[in-house]
């Protein structure tokens, strides 16, 4: 058992951390609020987006490149940590995923998003690895976030037209409530529909609505703003999980302080009462002698 000063050093010091852990509860709360926001409001323009590139792909199809050599893998995490299994369970599944490719015989670049997992992959020997876009997750819901995405997709299209790689797929944290997140795997499909049948347009223009320019030009310009949407949702997604696992690292954290802290003050109590019991025991031990 420690002394009285110790005892009450270890206590300040828990209040110190409490207090700490306290704020950045609050903080990523209140961002997690944020981004729920954020997310709500850009979801009524990526839907109708959606609906209407679903309406002109119903007579459309894609077909993929299957003489590309390589795939790209995008996983997500975060830029700091303190959010428990958040970044451990991204960097999992992204060397489980690298491990089947690589079963399968098939080259693989990994362009992570996240200085954590950018970190992790880093650790990997012979690893192709691009970070040119490893800090795009900061800029959510900053200005700059939009073009840097365009960027970031156009760049995935001209590898996939010039033939450098076959698919892009991403791994990210799917938010599903505060105290709940899940490993989620997607495929950006970054080859537009192309319509095969010269039917499929007057079944457009008559039915369904007027298309001007053509619809295979109106599918060609729609594309690259849906990948662009989807792939803004995807972070969104990841950052909404992010803020939610910190919050609830942080409330964890706050429960273990305060739990440590009754045991180190029932600890103090009873040091103390020890010392005032040997202090009377030895004023009357001398009273008895003299």
């Amino acid at each position: 058992m420690g002394s009285l000063k110790e005892i009450k050093a270890r206590i300040a010091s828990v209040h110190s951390t409490q207090k700490t852990t306290s704020a950045m509860r609050m903080v990523a709360s209140a961002k997690l609020r944020r981004t729920q926001t954020l997310t709500q409001n850009f979801q009524r323009y990526s839907t109708a987006l959606r609906s209407i590139t679903e309406q002109l792909g119903k007579t459309t199809v894609t077909e993929p490149v299957e003489t590309a050599e390589s795939i790209v893998l995008i996983p997500i995490s975060s830029s700091s940590g303190l959010c428990g299994s958040f970044n451990s369970n991204i960097a999992k599944a992204t060397i489980a995923q690298l491990e089947t490719y690589n079963k399968e015989g098939k080259r693989v670049i990994v362009m992570p998003i996240g200085k954590k997992i950018t970190k992790e992959i880093g650790k990997l020997k012979d690893q192709p690895t691009d970070t040119t876009y490893s800090t795009m997750n900061e800029l959510v819901g900053k200005d700059g976030v939009y073009s840097e995405i365009q960027s970031f997709i156009a760049f995935l299209q001209q590898m996939y037209r010039e033939g450098k790689i076959q698919k892009a797929g991403i791994i990210y944290h799917h938010f599903i409530s505060t105290g709940k997140q899940t490993i989620e795997t997607k495929t950006l499909p970054l080859n537009p529909p192309t319509i095969v049948n010269s039917k499929d347009t007057e079944s457009l223009n008559s039915k369904d609505f007027i298309t001007e320019p053509s619809p295979q030009e109106l599918i060609n310009i729609l594309h690259p703003r849906m990948l662009n949407a989807e792939m803004y949702s995807i972070l969104l997604d990841a950052a909404s999980s992010e803020h939610a696992a910190r919050m609830m690292a942080m409330q964890t954290a706050d429960d273990n302080a305060n739990e440590l802290l009754q045991e180190l003050t029932l600890q103090y109590n009873k040091t103390r009462q020890q010392s005032i019991t040997n202090e009377l025991i030895d004023m009357m031990g001398g009273k008895v002698n003299s």
